[in-house]
């Protein structure tokens, strides 16, 4: 098998092949040994096919089928790049240097986490083919959602991501499109990639996804939606009850459309519930408790359709089978506890004066930011790479843009979950000198 290095890619890899097949393994080889990160742009179809000696059809289904992998994602303009967390065992980012204030990795404070409970030695040990939820925490979560205006069937999953995936994989097939946020989560839009689906970016502003956009793209023949009514990742939109009504009226035309709601930070997002849901089929509502019962409890309640808790629990049982009963019986014990749930509006209220705190700050410089809800800022910036490096040499570590947003401007992400008040000045005077001190592109020509 012959093999040509491409010049416009880095010379530390090759992609190889004769074969649409081949192609695509040889690029998923170079993902997987980590010459190709995530992230990378590929040739173009046109260039990789001429250098390979195949015809542009041949690269072109290579390419489709590693998208269908979720290996790498078609981005317009910017061509086809490698996606942000490719469904194989490579490299993670790793944790921020330790000589770095760590505002980039969305964590909750583990100060302001309870501390998990401890086994009783006398609880009941669970078989196989035994009840999959345990039917205390079903009970306990479907007054919580009733409390909150959304009536359904309530599953038990692994994680909100693991919720998420269960539904569309129960409604969609690959090719399918998929109306997501933008800038939005990147768990989300990877899940998407890696399933085979199509992103359609939806535009939001503080109160959450824009009528007018989303109307567009469910007139593009979009089969789910994917929206996060309160401390969206990585803005912090939180809906209105009227944007809500917006939002439902639109959807509402669309019966035949999948409605996912991704509701991760829950009773300390710093927002009251609102939801689009419950519709007449089709829908499910996602509640995990790792932003507030702690992250190492993998553990998500779906509400939804009939059809749809059906078809999860149908093909949850194919698999895992059903979720630990010692991690269902560890969540019931926390979120039934009047000394752990007194402490939820407690929770939520430090993470809005540490919100504030910084953009506030930010304010007072000159510098706009976004953070309705929620753990996270978001704060437009010209070059987000610059941004993060230049912080990086004053202390701080933060997450660049890119990788959360499609077609929306350039901005940094800052994880205010830990941030104290008193820091908020600090970061501020740190980002203001940081911007001054990036070329503009004029000054750079």
């Amino acid at each position: 098998m012959l093999q040509y290095e491409l010049v416009n890619v880095p010379a530390q890899y090759r992609i190889a092949g004769r074969s649409a097949s081949a192609i695509a393994t040889s690029v998923e080889t170079e993902i997987r040994d980590h010459r190709l990160e995530p992230g990378s742009s590929l040739p173009t179809v046109r260039d990789l096919a001429r250098r390979l000696r195949v015809s542009p059809t041949t690269v072109a289904a290579a390419y489709q089928r590693l998208r269908l992998r979720g290996l790498v994602a078609g981005q317009g303009r910017r061509g086809t790049r490698v996606s942000h967390r490719p469904p194989l065992p490579t490299r993670s980012p790793g944790p921020a240097s330790a000589t770095l204030r760590n505002l980039a990795d969305g964590n909750p404070d583990p100060v302001l986490l309870p501390r998990l409970p401890m086994l009783r030695p006398e609880a009941a040990v669970r078989l196989y083919g035994e009840q999959a939820a345990l039917p205390e925490l079903v009970e306990h979560a479907r007054r919580g959602f009733a409390a909150d205006g959304i009536r359904g069937e309530v599953a038990v999953v692994s994680g909100g991501l693991d919720g998420i995936e269960r539904v569309l994989q129960a409604h969609l097939a690959p090719g399918d499109r998929v109306a997501v946020e933008d800038p939005g989560f990147t768990g989300v839009l990877d899940l998407v990639s890696a399933l085979g689906l199509a992103v359609e970016p939806v535009a939001l502003d503080a109160l959450g996804a824009l009528p007018d956009d989303l109307d567009r793209a469910l007139r593009e023949r979009v089969r789910a939606v994917v929206l996060t009514p309160r401390a969206q990742n990585p803005t912090g939109a939180a809906m209105s009850a009227e944007r809500a009504r917006e939002l439902r009226s639109i959807l509402d035309r669309h019966s035949e459309v999948l409605v996912v709601e991704d509701d991760h930070a829950g009773p300390i997002a710093g927002a009251p519930a609102v939801s689009v849901c419950p519709r007449p089929s089709r829908w499910a509502v996602v509640r995990s408790v790792s932003k507030f019962l702690g992250p190492d409890l993998r553990l998500a309640i779906l509400a939804g359709d009939a059809a749809t808790v059906a078809r999860v629990e149908g093909r949850q049982r194919l698999g895992m089978g059903w979720v630990s009963h010692v991690l269902q019986r560890a969540v019931l014990a926390l979120w039934s506890d009047p000394r752990v749930t007194g402490r939820f509006a407690k929770v939520a209220d430090a993470y809005a004066t540490r919100r504030q705190a910084l953009i506030s700050a930010l304010a007072r410089r000159g510098i706009a930011a976004r953070g309705r809800s929620g753990l996270n800022v978001w704060i437009p910036v010209a070059e987000e790479a610059a941004a993060v490096a230049a912080l990086a040499e004053r202390g701080w570590a933060v997450r660049a843009g890119e990788p959360y947003r499609t077609r929306t401007s350039p901005a940094v992400r800052v994880t205010v979950s830990s941030l104290e008040p008193a820091e908020a000045d600090r970061l501020a005077d740190d980002l203001a000198a940081s911007l001054r001190s990036i070329p503009t592109a004029s000054a750079t020509r």
